[in-house]
């Protein structure tokens, strides 16, 4: 049997919207002979990309041997394959351990990224994460559950420093949530909740700290959602915010431009 050379492709399916995926990954659907889809997260509505004669497999009830052995079986007949993730494969895509387990049987593979929610999420929100001289970092973060986070990434430690923060797989922990935010935020600052962001269910809906627990529960938000925090969110639905960078300012030099006397 011919070598297939065919590297698998990791991709990123992005947010929900078919719309939203990136034009190198939606030309690996229609050039796929399968697609592994993460079944619990990528609706089936950005599968409207794969070719007439692509199969299809939700990774859903599959644990890592399963896939693993799902690509080695069509790689060795010499099919093209899809690993397509939810948003971006490198935030929260568990694809490294299947990355070490395929160079392990010498199969090649790439990955190609997606938008992430996050990203979505301040699209709809008509947000930037990075304001000048109030806030130049974004954290992306989750809180320890049932799969642990690292002592030193713990998100009490994290939100004292009080930057813009999207906190992913943390909606069954939202009283923990919210004790933090509203010890290092404040109870009256404002936070949002983006759930099923660019899917047709999507809502974005702002809340006070305080009242983040309460908001999840009188909108049934159980899992699927983002929480998003800091000045950057406040900013975005105050009228009267006016906040410019250096980089338009006309009194401002730099190597494309002289400031004006």
């Amino acid at each position: 049997m011919k070598e297939n050379k065919n590297k698998v492709v990791f991709a990123g399916a992005g947010p929900g919207d078919p719309d939203l995926i990136t034009i190198k990954s939606m030309k690996a659907l229609k050039s796929a002979d399968l697609i592994i889809y993460a079944g619990s997260l990528v609706p089936e509505a950005v599968l409207c990309w794969k070719g007439e004669k692509t199969e299809t497999k939700s990774s859903a009830g599959m644990d890592l041997n399963h896939i693993i052995d799902t690509i080695k079986a069509y790689h060795a007949e010499g099919k093209k394959i899809v690993r397509l993730h939810t948003g971006d494969p490198s935030l929260y895509g568990a694809i490294f351990e299947q990355m070490r387990e395929l160079e392990k049987v010498n199969i090649p593979y790439e990955v190609i990224p997606g938008v992430t929610a996050a990203f979505a999420a301040a699209s709809k929100m008509n947000m930037e994460y990075t304001l000048p001289e109030v806030t130049q970092t974004l954290i992306l973060t989750r809180i320890s559950g049932r799969t642990p986070v690292p002592e030193s990434e713990d998100l009490e430690k994290l939100a004292s420093h009080q930057s813009s923060m999207a906190i992913y797989l943390s909606i069954g922990h939202t009283e923990k949530v919210q004790q933090i935010l509203e010890k290092h935020y404040g109870r009256e600052s404002l936070c949002a909740v983006a759930y099923k962001v660019s899917h047709p269910q999507e809502k974005i809906i702002y809340t006070k700290i305080k009242n983040l627990v309460k908001t999840c529960k009188d909108n049934s938000i159980t899992r699927h959602a983002l929480i998003i925090v800091g000045k950057s969110v406040e900013a975005s639905i105050d009228n009267q915010a006016v906040l410019k960078s250096k980089l338009y300012d006309s009194t401002f030099s730099h190597g494309y431009r002289n400031a004006e006397k």
